[in-house]
């Protein structure tokens, strides 16, 4: 057997070598290739908005995506008497006010938004809003203005008033425009409240040192307050807008007049009278719509209704109706609502809520776990069938059964003295009336 002679070797192994590299840098080629195309699709998918594919994520951004903070689930909650559960914004309510004509809710929260919902809308399925956006910053207050065509918002960075103008459309909505200029910083604390009085000649604001602010609409101080109560934890303008109030530290609710003159023109502030009888710091007050009784709730442990129908300039001090136990008040901050007509208190304490009859002073129902988060705000509609609290991404509505029930004790009362046929029917209307509603909520005692 003849072997190959050596250059013939040295030829075949010179073209193995070459073959063994084309084929090497032909698989690089593919495999760079194969990169590119996966970096472009993932680079597209970004670009249009899109993820992308969860096959093609590496380690690290999967190691990411597991520890990303969730985001969290909306608070469920179902009673019998929850009529409603207003849902739309996206972040926490931290306010929300009723117009004076009743006919819409406005809510501020951390979303940078405030919605205004219709409130004839409440018990259908249904909830419609109108959106306003906060512009660089978000609204912790929101209150209507009297004539229900603006309304004004607390800004929590700004730290200052800021005025929407509400202008309706052809189409029934509403557009939403700011003022060009806010009103000036003033206040060197954190603020408890603000308020407009329903009159429209002033504006109230109140900050957690001892400080209240009598503005007008127009963001020029007219009066400063030093309630010395160390700090105040709230205030109020009364219904009637004579009277502004406050609490805090003091064992008091202390109580201003702000006077006009007849031409509408400021005049003064003055002490009016002050609620007395709380022996620790007063947590929460209210206001009936009349502003003839007032209700308070102190670190005591007891909550408070006042008759503060009264003649101040001649000495006359207001008088304690009644007093009930609220121990959850002694170790927690609390918040009060007042019904329009004083005959239902509700108190609330972390998310849960109690309503009391205030003639006898007796608790009629509880609300457990209403919300996510401590309820943020408590208030009654302006007809007093509807209790609205708020404490996280949602507005929740219930029936006011207990004020149903005062009406019927009061209408049984009233029609064993009517005399005149007249008065009778009316009286017994309201009667059936009431009846029939708690009949239908299934609360009707037998």
């Amino acid at each position: 057997m003849e072997l190959p002679q050596m250059p013939e070797l040295m030829g075949l192994s010179l073209l193995l070598g070459l073959l063994a590299l084309v084929a090497t840098a032909a698989v690089a080629r593919g495999w760079l290739r194969a990169e590119e195309e996966t970096s472009g699709r993932s680079a597209g998918q970004k670009a249009n908005g899109c993820p992308p594919d969860k096959s093609l994520k590496s380690k690290k951004q999967k190691l990411q995506q597991r520890i990303r903070k969730e985001k969290p689930q909306q608070h469920n909650f179902t009673h019998r008497l929850l009529a409603a559960a207003l849902k739309s914004h996206s972040g926490n309510i931290t306010c929300m006010d009723f117009s004076s004509n009743g006919k819409y809710l406005a809510t501020c929260a951390d979303d940078r938004t405030v919605r205004i919902w219709s409130t004839k809308d409440f018990l259908q399925r249904e909830h419609r809003s109108m959106r306003a956006n906060v512009e660089l910053d978000h609204a912790i207050l929101v209150r209507f203005s009297p004539d229900c065509r603006a309304f004004i918002v607390w800004l929590a960075n700004g730290d200052t008033l800021r005025v929407f103008k509400m202008m309706k459309r052809d189409d029934g909505g509403y557009t939403f425009t700011a003022t060009p200029e806010d009103f000036p910083k003033k206040h060197k604390a954190p603020i408890v409240n603000i308020g407009i009085a329903d009159t429209g000649k002033f504006i109230m604001t109140a900050s957690s040192d001892t400080t209240i602010l009598i503005w007008n609409l127009k963001g020029q101080v007219l009066s400063t307050i030093n309630t010395n109560h160390m700090n105040n934890t709230y205030a109020a303008i009364s219904p009637c807008s004579r009277f502004v109030a406050s609490c805090g530290f003091t064992p008091d609710v202390k109580v201003w007049e702000v006077c006009f003159g007849k031409k509408g023109d400021f005049q003064e502030v003055v002490r009016a009278f002050e609620l007395k009888g709380h022996s620790a710091a007063v947590h929460f007050f209210a206001f009936s719509n009349d502003s003839r009784r007032m209700a308070s709730v102190s670190k005591d442990g007891t909550w408070k209704l006042w008759d503060t129908d009264v003649e101040y300039k001649k000495q006359q001090d207001p008088y304690l109706l009644r007093t009930g136990r609220f121990e959850e008040a002694s170790t927690v901050p609390c918040r009060l609502a007042l019904s329009p007509d004083a005959q239902v208190l509700a108190l609330a304490s972390g998310s849960s809520i109690h309503l009391y009859n205030t003639r006898r002073g007796e608790k009629e129902e509880s609300f457990e776990q209403v919300h996510g988060e401590c309820i943020s705000d408590l208030s009654f509609d302006i007809t007093g069938r509807l209790l609205a609290s708020c404490g996280d991404r949602a507005v929740r509505l219930f029936h006011n059964t207990p004020g149903y029930r005062a009406v019927v004790e009061e209408m049984q009362a009233l029609l064993k003295r009517a005399s005149n046929e007249s008065t009778r029917q009316r009286l017994q209307q309201q009667l059936t009336q009431a009846q029939e509603a708690l009949k239908n909520l299934g609360a009707l005692k037998k």
